[in-house]
């Protein structure tokens, strides 16, 4: 058996960003990112390549994209300053999104990562104040000596974790929503959302693909978990939901559709309710 395309975290990076490509080759896109291909290059496209269900994974790429577009832009209009993304992978939206050229957008990731990125990008002007800061995560001195830099500068700060959160041990998690709940200026805190049944499904299905990149943050209570750390979730969007809106039909096939449906006819309410909630991106606030 090959060995698998992804080796660490780092590697879905490549992955999401080949998806967030594809969306612009459509012509109804909901959004255009011509420079993720750039970045995704042939390993994204290989790895792409490897996994299940191609369709589906590039329909959550583009929702969830469409989801923190949408966070983001409210906190600006709610007068956020800077934005900080954690774990930034090859997200371009400081080159793509129409935003104040008055805003501080800070990137931290691997050494690795920021300087593949900065190489790929060089030639390219983002569209606001864009600084990249090397850092492990896992390093918790190091990360607590970022965040009270940042912490210098920023009034309103939004945060972004997109893809970040899953891949961290709870222990992990819990350590960096303290940090976060101790800066003032962390007015809002963008967090993945999936529920236990997927997370399970997703761990028998991805075992062999995504054996070194597996999901390890699996609270029993997700809300309580954050309530617990000082957040609360202000608000949700399901996938499902947000692709109704819109108007981005899931890619089921025929027999997954019927599948559904059939389940649905003889589900309770509130079980059918709960299908549709199966991931999403909550915005969370200091408690």
């Amino acid at each position: 058996m090959a060995a698998p395309l992804i080796e660490n975290v780092s590697d879905t990076a490549y992955w999401v960003a080949h998806h967030r490509a594809l969306e612009g080759e459509r012509a109804d896109a909901l959004f255009r990112d011509p420079l993720a291909g750039v970045l995704a290059g042939d390993h994204g496209r290989l790895i792409a390549g490897t996994m299940p269900q191609p369709a589906m994974t590039t329909w959550a790429v583009v929702i969830r994209t469409c989801i923190i577009d949408d966070f983001i832009r409210e906190a600006i209009a709610q007068g956020a300053d800077t934005i900080l993304k954690l774990g930034a992978g090859l997200d371009t939206r400081p080159y793509r999104m129409e935003l104040p050229a008055s805003l501080t957008w800070i990137e931290a990731d691997y050494p690795g990562m920021i300087a593949f990125k900065e190489s790929r990008l060089a030639g390219e002007a983002p569209r606001c104040k864009l600084t990249r800061l090397k850092l492990d995560l896992a390093d918790a001195s190091a990360r607590r000596q970022m965040l009270a830099g940042v912490e210098t500068s920023a009034r309103k700060m939004l945060v972004l974790t997109e893809g970040v959160i899953p891949y961290l041990t709870e222990e992990d998690v819990g350590a960096l929503a303290d940090d976060l709940r101790a800066l003032k200026s962390a007015r809002w805190w963008v967090v993945d959302y999936f529920s236990p049944q997927v997370l399970r499904m997703r761990a028998r299905r991805m075992k062999d693909k995504m054996q070194n990149a597996p999901f390890k943050f699996t609270p029993g209570d997700w809300t309580g978990f954050f309530k617990a750390h000082g957040w609360r979730c202000a608000e949700m969007r399901y996938l499902a939901e947000e692709s109704e809106r819109l108007k981005r039909e899931m890619p089921l096939s025929f027999t997954a559709r019927a599948y559904f449906v059939v389940r649905a006819l003889f589900s309770r309410p509130e079980r059918r309710e709960a299908y549709r909630k199966f991931a999403g991106y909550a915005l969370l606030e200091p408690r």
